[in-house]
């Protein structure tokens, strides 16, 4: 799989990604918008595990967001089983110094328009802590519709958040 959008690529990882993926995933600022299986801190052993598969509970499929040959950020699928098949959960990151440029803008319309031919999905849906609006915001860009605000449900750094259900269907 490669995509590619104005201001960068999103491919498979490589095994060479391990460097560039620490660098860029091991951010507290980072972590705080994902859910607790991504660790922080994120040593090279993270990114190494992460690349061979040992990471139980992340998506089952994911993407590297490559700018420049390097990977400096993600995004995954979780397909749903059973009568919710034609469903998927996704998510994503992105290292902090390409934030506030629109990357995630592009690179999610791109995304969502892949999986919903690749993997015949009628929906697709993601959820964002309340305390990162900025992803809400690409979200929306994106054509994704607010469904609910799911009161009290994570915990993410000793705190009580919200969670936004955003989804677009086919």
């Amino acid at each position: 799989m490669e995509l590619k959008v104005e201001r960068c690529t999103i491919r498979e990882y490589r095994s060479d990604d391990a460097e560039s993926l620490a660098k860029h995933a091991n951010n507290r600022r980072v972590w705080l918008g994902l859910r607790d299986g991504f660790p922080h801190p994120y040593t090279i052993e993270d990114a190494n595990n992460f690349l061979q598969g040992k990471n139980a509970g992340l998506p089952r499929r994911n993407f590297c967001i490559d700018i420049n040959g390097a990977a400096v950020g993600g995004i995954g699928l979780r397909l749903g089983e059973d009568v919710h098949r034609h469903t998927a959960e996704f998510g994503y990151w992105l290292g902090e110094e390409f934030w506030g440029r629109g990357i995630m803008s592009e690179i999610v319309p791109a995304f969502v328009d892949y999986c919903f031919k690749e993997f015949s999905l009628n929906r697709l849906f993601a959820m964002p802590h309340s305390s990162n609006p900025a992803s809400a915001r690409v979200l929306e860009k994106a054509g994704f519709v607010l469904e609910g605000r799911l009161r009290k449900n994570v915990v993410k750094d000793g705190k009580v958040l919200d969670s936004l259900l955003y989804a677009k269907t086919m």
